[in-house]
């Protein structure tokens, strides 16, 4: 069982299809459509939430399309063919795409339209209301938390919380996400917790720990929030002990000013620049096949100096069979149990970062144990099937 510290929230229980009667309810279920409405800019982790329901929802009797407010890297990266509608902001605050988006609801037969951002619950919210259909909001993290922009970030969060208090539904994806929404004001009843999910890897490969070189390495949109600083720092410590350590970024920077910071700090600790793929650090840009990059890792580090929702990255990793050394903020702490299916350190500590990993890299702690626990509580709670479970029966409490 978890540990007590650090509670799990349970996924949705996958369907079972040897059971006559859910069968025969899903196969007599009347399909509906629901449109989901994406920022678009990126493709990392909340992008790929949206991309795995589009693929998953169907076999729960929900077909997806996407609307899209800002143009970005969603549309080659995903995986799902399914219609992708332009429905363009000028600004930040402009509202014009609501009226579309409305036409749109009512022209295609949308029974739902389902928003993951605060940018597009404040468009959704007034569409929603103009076609008369209900509307779900999705929290893939806590708004209000952010290292840079103050301001910025409390109208952000602000202009959320006004406008998800029209849904009928609010997702949080981890207990610690259900209880910011409470501190938010959204009343119990409305919020519904759905765990992501990834998809599930068939069976777990036997390795051995490594003997020579350990490759670490990190997945993610990098901005001042993951940490890098701290990973770099903690990197640098490792090496001057003597031990056989490199690291990977495997993702692109969310702007070129933060990568020129981040690379001038990695040269300023002995580390180079990030550019040379045999060097001690390397920045090897954004990649469609997260799968195969984690295949190449040999320990997962996921520095976050702050509230995450639920890391898909971590979730890919317990999934691949690469362990998790990572930062005890909300969101981690939610499906990473320290000591069984991973290890926890305290957020930007990199002397606490550094310490952990050699422990692991010296043979102190059991490096096969985790990687086995990890993938298995992976597949039976965190898969996608569960996911779109849990959102299937979101929807079937909305439209009831």
């Amino acid at each position: 069982m978890p540990s007590p510290s650090h509670p799990t929230v349970m996924a949705m229980p996958e369907p079972d299809p040897s059971t006559t009667e859910d069968s025969q309810a899903t196969a007599t279920k009347q399909t509906r459509r629901v449109l989901h409405l994406i920022n678009g800019e990126h493709y990392a982790g909340a992008e790929r939430v949206q991309d795995l329901l589009a693929l998953a929802l169907p076999q729960f009797g929900y077909d997806v399309e996407f609307a899209r407010v800002l143009p970005g890297r969603f549309v080659e990266a995903r995986r799902s063919t399914v219609a992708l509608h332009e429905t363009p902001m000028r600004n930040k605050l402009d509202l014009r795409p609501a009226f579309k988006l409305a036409k749109l609801l009512r022209s295609g037969g949308f029974d739902c339209l389902h928003t993951h951002t605060p940018r597009t619950v404040m468009v959704g919210r007034l569409a929603a209301s103009l076609a008369g259909v209900p509307l779900v909001h999705h929290l893939h993290g806590q708004t209000s938390t952010e290292v840079r922009g103050t301001y910025k970030t409390r109208c952000y969060a602000w202009l959320e919380r006004r406008c998800m208090s029209r849904a009928a539904r609010v997702i949080a994806v981890s207990e610690t996400s259900r209880q910011y929404l409470l501190r938010q004001g959204v009343q119990p009843e409305r919020i519904a917790v759905v765990p992501n999910g990834v998809p599930s890897p068939a069976e777990l490969a036997e390795l051995a720990p490594p003997a020579g070189n350990w490759q670490l390495g990190t997945v993610g949109l990098f901005r001042p929030r993951k940490g890098l600083e701290t990973l770099l720092e903690a990197v640098a410590l490792l090496r001057q002990q003597g031990l056989p350590v490199r690291w990977q970024g495997i993702g692109p920077f969310e702007t070129p000013e933060y990568e020129h910071e981040v690379r001038d700090r990695a040269t300023a600790l002995g580390l180079g620049d990030g550019h040379q793929p045999d060097g001690p650090v390397y920045f090897s840009g954004f990649c469609t096949d997260v799968p195969a990059a984690l295949a190449q890792l040999d320990l997962f580090i996921f520095p976050s100096i702050l509230a995450e929702g639920m890391p898909m990255v971590v979730l890919e990793a317990f999934g691949a069979g690469v362990p998790v050394v990572a930062s005890a903020v909300d969101g981690v702490t939610d499906i990473v149990d320290d000591g069984r299916t991973g290890w926890l350190v305290p957020p930007a500590d990199a002397e606490a970062l550094a310490r952990q990993i050699a422990r692991v890299v010296t043979g102190e702690l059991d490096w096969q144990a985790i990687r086995r626990t990890a993938h298995q509580v992976q597949r039976q709670r965190y898969s996608e099937t569960s996911l779109a479970a849990g959102v299937a029966a979101v929807y079937d409490a909305v439209l009831r």
